[in-house]
Parts: C-alpha cells; sequence; structure tokens
C-alpha cells in the first residue's frame, strides 16, 4: 500500500468528506444529527466549505452557524458531541492523508468545532 499523501485538491477534500460521512453516519454517539440531511446537496456543499477553508476557494455559501443553531433546537447538542466530531474527523484525515495540509485540516476543525460549540450551546 502506497505511503499517505498530503491533501492537495479539490478531489482531495471530496475524497475526505466523503469518507468522513461514512464514518459517522452509523456512529452511535453523533450518527443520529446525520440522518435527514440530503447527501447529493451536503456532501458537495462541505466540499465547498472545506476547499474555502483550506484553500481560499471563494464558492461555498452558506451561514454554518445558523444551521447549527437549527439542528441544536431539534436534536440538543453537547460539548461532548463536538469532542467526538473533532476526533471522528481526525481520525479519518489520519486514515486517508500525510502532510503540513493534512495537519493544518486537523487543527482547522478542532478550531471550527470550538467555534462552533461556542456559538450554537
Amino acid at each position: 500500500m502506497a505511503s499517505p499523501t498530503d491533501i492537495t485538491s479539490e478531489a482531495d477534500v471530496q475524497r475526505l468528506v466523503e469518507a468522513f460521512y461514512t464514518r459517522v453516519r452509523p456512529d452511535p454517539v453523533i450518527g443520529h444529527f446525520f440522518t435527514e440531511l440530503d447527501w447529493e446537496h451536503h456532501i458537495p456543499r462541505i466540499t465547498r466549505f472545506w476547499c474555502m477553508v483550506l484553500f481560499g476557494d471563494h464558492r461555498f455559501e452558506g451561514d454554518p452557524i445558523t444551521a447549527h443553531k437549527k439542528l441544536h433546537a431539534r436534536l440538543p447538542m453537547r460539548a461532548d458531541h463536538f469532542a467526538h466530531w473533532v476526533a471522528l474527523f481526525q481520525g479519518t484525515i489520519d486514515d486517508l492523508f500525510a502532510g503540513p495540509k493534512a495537519e493544518e485540516t486537523k487543527q482547522r476543525a478542532h478550531t471550527i468545532a470550538g467555534v462552533m460549540m461556542h456559538k450554537v450551546l
């Protein structure tokens, strides 16, 4: 098996996003937050979000804070849910990629989850 490469393109980001959601959907701790998503719409949107975060791509449109506040009103979130999301996301990165951008992505995921938790809870 080849050594993991770094995250360098939108295709890499899409691979990460798809692998993460494959992992998170059946998860007993946070999977229930993802059961009603329109995956054909959500995967490209989240891929664009992470391309914005990692590469400065300007195609993402949306308001993640408001979306998560609405979700929280229906399905209350807790701090441990955010920590678990970070662990799953970072684990997915570690399984697929290695390099400076992969490390940056893990740090940004941690930061984004902290900000989201602060604004939503």
